[in-house]
Protein backbone atom coordinates (compact mmCIF):
# COMPACT_ATOMS: atom_id res chain seq x y z
CA UNK A 1 0.00 0.00 0.00
CA UNK A 2 3.16 2.36 -0.41
CA UNK A 3 1.74 6.15 -1.21
CA UNK A 4 -1.91 4.96 -1.37
CA UNK A 5 -4.25 7.63 0.54
CA UNK A 6 -6.43 5.77 3.08
CA UNK A 7 -8.99 7.64 4.93
CA UNK A 8 -10.21 6.26 8.45
CA UNK A 9 -13.42 8.11 9.97
CA UNK A 10 -13.65 6.84 13.89
CA UNK A 11 -10.24 6.17 13.97
CA UNK A 12 -9.65 7.65 17.31
CA UNK A 13 -10.31 3.87 19.22
CA UNK A 14 -11.46 0.57 18.49
CA UNK A 15 -11.92 -0.72 15.09
CA UNK A 16 -10.73 2.47 13.52
CA UNK A 17 -7.61 2.45 15.30
CA UNK A 18 -6.80 -1.03 14.42
CA UNK A 19 -7.12 -0.82 11.20
CA UNK A 20 -5.67 2.69 10.63
CA UNK A 21 -2.29 0.89 12.02
CA UNK A 22 -2.91 -2.00 9.81
CA UNK A 23 -2.69 0.59 7.01
CA UNK A 24 -0.05 1.97 7.86
CA UNK A 25 2.26 -0.72 8.92
CA UNK A 26 1.28 -1.94 5.18
CA UNK A 27 2.98 1.84 4.30
CA UNK A 28 -0.32 3.84 3.30
CA UNK A 29 -0.57 7.13 3.85
CA UNK A 30 -2.91 7.27 6.87
CA UNK A 31 -5.33 10.24 7.34
CA UNK A 32 -7.16 9.36 11.17
CA UNK A 33 -10.68 10.93 11.65
CA UNK A 34 -11.95 11.87 15.16
CA UNK A 35 -14.18 13.70 17.25
CA UNK A 36 -12.34 13.76 20.56
CA UNK A 37 -9.06 15.72 20.24
CA UNK A 38 -7.31 14.18 22.98
CA UNK A 39 -8.45 10.58 22.19
CA UNK A 40 -7.12 11.78 18.45
CA UNK A 41 -4.19 12.95 19.23
CA UNK A 42 -3.09 9.54 21.18
CA UNK A 43 -4.32 7.26 17.75
CA UNK A 44 -2.34 9.48 15.85
CA UNK A 45 1.25 8.72 17.57
CA UNK A 46 -0.26 5.35 17.84
CA UNK A 47 -0.42 5.06 13.67
CA UNK A 48 3.03 6.87 13.70
CA UNK A 49 4.58 4.36 15.87
CA UNK A 50 3.14 1.37 13.54
CA UNK A 51 4.08 2.62 10.12
CA UNK A 52 6.96 5.05 10.46
CA UNK A 53 5.79 8.46 9.45
CA UNK A 54 2.93 10.76 11.37
CA UNK A 55 -0.91 10.77 9.52
CA UNK A 56 -2.99 13.26 8.91
CA UNK A 57 -5.26 14.28 11.37
CA UNK A 58 -8.95 15.68 11.05
CA UNK A 59 -11.49 16.32 13.83
CA UNK A 60 -14.69 15.81 12.93
CA UNK A 61 -18.30 15.53 14.71
CA UNK A 62 -20.55 13.19 12.32
CA UNK A 63 -23.76 15.37 14.62
CA UNK A 64 -22.58 18.55 13.21
CA UNK A 65 -22.99 18.12 9.11
CA UNK A 66 -20.90 21.62 8.74
CA UNK A 67 -18.58 19.25 10.30
CA UNK A 68 -18.68 16.50 7.74
CA UNK A 69 -18.53 19.89 5.04
CA UNK A 70 -15.29 21.28 6.27
CA UNK A 71 -13.51 17.96 6.75
CA UNK A 72 -14.40 16.85 2.82
CA UNK A 73 -13.66 20.18 1.64
CA UNK A 74 -9.91 19.80 3.92
CA UNK A 75 -9.12 16.48 2.61
CA UNK A 76 -10.34 17.04 -1.18
CA UNK A 77 -8.10 20.20 -1.02
CA UNK A 78 -4.93 18.14 -0.02
CA UNK A 79 -5.39 14.69 -1.83
CA UNK A 80 -6.47 14.73 -5.46
CA UNK A 81 -6.88 11.22 -4.92
CA UNK A 82 -8.08 9.08 -2.26
CA UNK A 83 -6.97 5.23 -2.72
CA UNK A 84 -9.72 3.96 0.41
CA UNK A 85 -12.40 5.79 2.67
CA UNK A 86 -13.10 3.55 5.67
CA UNK A 87 -16.43 5.54 6.75
CA UNK A 88 -15.77 3.21 10.02
CA UNK A 89 -17.66 6.17 12.94
CA UNK A 90 -20.84 5.94 14.20
CA UNK A 91 -22.30 4.66 17.42
CA UNK A 92 -24.92 3.91 19.61
CA UNK A 93 -27.35 6.53 20.73
CA UNK A 94 -29.10 5.77 24.48
CA UNK A 95 -31.87 7.81 24.30
CA UNK A 96 -34.09 10.42 21.26
CA UNK A 97 -32.10 12.82 20.09
CA UNK A 98 -31.77 15.42 17.46
CA UNK A 99 -28.87 17.00 16.30
CA UNK A 100 -28.25 20.60 14.90
CA UNK A 101 -29.03 19.82 12.01
CA UNK A 102 -32.69 18.86 12.85
CA UNK A 103 -31.99 14.64 12.19
CA UNK A 104 -32.23 12.24 14.55
CA UNK A 105 -28.76 11.43 16.05
CA UNK A 106 -28.44 7.81 15.20
CA UNK A 107 -29.44 7.82 11.57
CA UNK A 108 -27.19 11.07 11.19
CA UNK A 109 -23.84 10.16 12.55
CA UNK A 110 -24.15 6.45 11.54
CA UNK A 111 -25.58 6.87 7.85
CA UNK A 112 -25.74 10.99 6.68
CA UNK A 113 -22.78 12.12 7.67
CA UNK A 114 -21.23 9.46 6.17
CA UNK A 115 -23.35 9.34 3.17
CA UNK A 116 -22.15 13.30 2.75
CA UNK A 117 -18.68 12.94 3.28
CA UNK A 118 -18.49 10.16 0.53
CA UNK A 119 -20.60 12.23 -2.10
CA UNK A 120 -18.43 15.50 -1.63
CA UNK A 121 -15.22 13.58 -2.27
CA UNK A 122 -16.65 11.48 -5.17
CA UNK A 123 -14.49 12.38 -7.92
CA UNK A 124 -11.29 11.83 -5.45
CA UNK A 125 -12.49 8.50 -4.95
CA UNK A 126 -12.82 7.58 -8.63
CA UNK A 127 -10.79 4.46 -8.87
CA UNK A 128 -10.71 4.15 -5.11
CA UNK A 129 -12.85 2.24 -2.78
CA UNK A 130 -15.34 2.57 -0.64
CA UNK A 131 -15.81 0.58 2.60
CA UNK A 132 -18.53 1.06 5.47
CA UNK A 133 -18.74 -0.61 8.88
CA UNK A 134 -22.46 -1.86 8.85
CA UNK A 135 -23.44 -4.63 11.71
CA UNK A 136 -25.41 -7.83 11.68
CA UNK A 137 -27.62 -5.41 13.77
CA UNK A 138 -28.86 -4.13 10.75
CA UNK A 139 -31.89 -7.34 11.47
CA UNK A 140 -33.19 -5.19 13.93
CA UNK A 141 -34.04 -2.42 12.09
CA UNK A 142 -35.29 -0.50 9.02
CA UNK A 143 -34.62 2.89 7.67
CA UNK A 144 -37.19 4.79 7.08
CA UNK A 145 -36.58 7.10 3.77
CA UNK A 146 -39.65 9.00 4.24
CA UNK A 147 -38.15 10.20 7.84
CA UNK A 148 -35.16 10.49 8.89
CA UNK A 149 -36.48 12.76 12.42
CA UNK A 150 -38.24 10.18 14.30
CA UNK A 151 -39.75 10.38 17.29
CA UNK A 152 -39.06 10.51 20.81
CA UNK A 153 -41.75 8.44 22.11
CA UNK A 154 -41.23 5.68 19.60
CA UNK A 155 -37.52 5.88 19.68
CA UNK A 156 -35.76 2.70 20.48
CA UNK A 157 -32.34 2.53 20.77
CA UNK A 158 -31.56 -0.59 18.86
CA UNK A 159 -34.06 -0.11 16.25
CA UNK A 160 -32.91 3.01 15.44
CA UNK A 161 -29.26 1.15 15.28
CA UNK A 162 -30.09 -1.35 13.30
CA UNK A 163 -32.04 0.65 10.87
CA UNK A 164 -28.67 2.63 10.53
CA UNK A 165 -26.54 -0.09 10.16
CA UNK A 166 -29.18 -1.43 7.00
CA UNK A 167 -28.75 2.48 6.00
CA UNK A 168 -24.67 1.51 5.59
CA UNK A 169 -25.69 -1.86 3.72
CA UNK A 170 -28.37 -0.36 1.37
CA UNK A 171 -25.60 2.95 0.61
CA UNK A 172 -22.98 0.61 0.02
CA UNK A 173 -25.07 -1.13 -2.79
CA UNK A 174 -26.47 1.83 -4.25
CA UNK A 175 -23.14 3.20 -4.52
CA UNK A 176 -21.71 0.44 -6.50
CA UNK A 177 -24.71 0.69 -8.77
CA UNK A 178 -24.34 4.22 -9.81
CA UNK A 179 -20.16 4.67 -9.41
CA UNK A 180 -19.08 1.10 -11.17
CA UNK A 181 -15.61 3.19 -11.11
CA UNK A 182 -15.29 2.86 -6.98
CA UNK A 183 -15.58 -0.39 -5.44
CA UNK A 184 -18.02 -0.37 -2.64
CA UNK A 185 -18.45 -2.89 -0.02
CA UNK A 186 -19.91 -3.19 3.50
CA UNK A 187 -19.11 -5.43 6.46
CA UNK A 188 -19.46 -6.57 9.67
CA UNK A 189 -16.96 -6.71 11.89
CA UNK A 190 -17.88 -8.68 14.66
CA UNK A 191 -18.97 -7.59 18.26
CA UNK A 192 -15.92 -6.38 19.23
CA UNK A 193 -14.32 -5.09 22.66
CA UNK A 194 -14.21 -1.69 22.43
CA UNK A 195 -15.81 2.22 23.54
CA UNK A 196 -19.27 1.20 22.31
CA UNK A 197 -21.87 1.93 24.04
CA UNK A 198 -19.70 4.46 26.19
CA UNK A 199 -22.76 6.82 27.04
CA UNK A 200 -24.53 3.95 28.85
CA UNK A 201 -22.80 2.21 32.27
CA UNK A 202 -24.59 -1.41 31.79
CA UNK A 203 -23.42 -1.25 27.73
CA UNK A 204 -19.85 -0.19 28.70
CA UNK A 205 -19.54 -2.75 30.71
CA UNK A 206 -21.05 -5.57 28.60
CA UNK A 207 -18.37 -4.35 25.48
CA UNK A 208 -15.48 -3.92 27.39
CA UNK A 209 -16.26 -6.63 29.81
CA UNK A 210 -17.86 -9.48 27.68
CA UNK A 211 -16.21 -12.92 27.05
CA UNK A 212 -16.65 -13.78 23.60
CA UNK A 213 -15.95 -10.23 22.30
CA UNK A 214 -13.46 -10.10 19.32
CA UNK A 215 -10.50 -7.73 19.57
CA UNK A 216 -10.58 -4.48 17.58
CA UNK A 217 -7.47 -6.23 15.04
CA UNK A 218 -9.36 -8.92 14.36
CA UNK A 219 -12.87 -6.95 13.99
CA UNK A 220 -10.26 -4.65 11.59
CA UNK A 221 -9.16 -7.79 9.54
CA UNK A 222 -12.37 -7.56 7.39
CA UNK A 223 -12.08 -4.02 6.97
CA UNK A 224 -7.97 -3.95 5.77
CA UNK A 225 -9.32 -6.86 3.30
CA UNK A 226 -11.41 -5.54 1.71
CA UNK A 227 -8.88 -2.63 1.18
CA UNK A 228 -6.03 -4.53 -0.13
CA UNK A 229 -7.76 -7.71 -1.65
CA UNK A 230 -7.60 -7.90 -5.62
CA UNK A 231 -10.65 -6.13 -7.04
CA UNK A 232 -11.58 -9.44 -8.64
CA UNK A 233 -11.99 -11.22 -5.29
CA UNK A 234 -14.55 -8.94 -4.20
CA UNK A 235 -18.47 -8.18 -5.18
CA UNK A 236 -18.99 -4.71 -5.93
CA UNK A 237 -21.69 -3.73 -3.56
CA UNK A 238 -21.12 -6.71 -1.57
CA UNK A 239 -21.91 -7.43 2.60
CA UNK A 240 -19.51 -9.24 4.17
CA UNK A 241 -18.48 -11.04 6.96
CA UNK A 242 -14.82 -12.47 8.37
CA UNK A 243 -13.75 -12.15 4.61
CA UNK A 244 -16.53 -13.98 3.01
CA UNK A 245 -19.80 -12.66 1.27
CA UNK A 246 -22.66 -12.48 3.44
CA UNK A 247 -26.12 -12.49 2.65
CA UNK A 248 -28.26 -9.32 4.46
CA UNK A 249 -31.88 -9.34 5.20
CA UNK A 250 -34.04 -9.03 2.42
CA UNK A 251 -35.01 -5.22 3.48
CA UNK A 252 -31.26 -4.35 3.59
CA UNK A 253 -30.99 -6.16 -0.09
CA UNK A 254 -33.49 -4.06 -1.56
CA UNK A 255 -32.49 -2.19 -4.32
CA UNK A 256 -35.75 0.06 -4.75
CA UNK A 257 -35.25 1.04 -1.02
CA UNK A 258 -31.59 1.67 -1.43
CA UNK A 259 -32.63 4.20 -4.06
CA UNK A 260 -35.50 5.78 -2.00
CA UNK A 261 -32.81 6.09 0.70
CA UNK A 262 -30.34 7.66 -1.47
CA UNK A 263 -32.71 10.09 -2.98
CA UNK A 264 -33.55 11.39 0.21
CA UNK A 265 -30.71 11.29 2.00
CA UNK A 266 -29.56 13.63 -0.65
CA UNK A 267 -32.07 15.59 -0.07
CA UNK A 268 -31.51 15.84 3.91
CA UNK A 269 -28.04 16.40 3.51
CA UNK A 270 -28.35 19.27 0.85
CA UNK A 271 -26.31 17.35 -2.34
Amino acid sequence: MEDLTVVVTGASSGVGLAAAKAFAERGARVVVVGRDPDRLASAAEQVRAAGGRAPDSFRADFNRLDDVRTLASHLADRYPRIDVLANNAGGLVNSYTLTADGFEATIQANHLAPFLLTNLLREQLRGGRVVNTASDAHRTGVPDPDDLVGRGDRYSMWRAYGASKAANILFAAEAARRWPDALSTSYHPGVVRSRFGAGSTLLNFFYRAAPFLVSPEDGADTLVWLATAPAEEINQGGYYAKRRPRRPTPTAADPQLAARLWEASAKAVGL
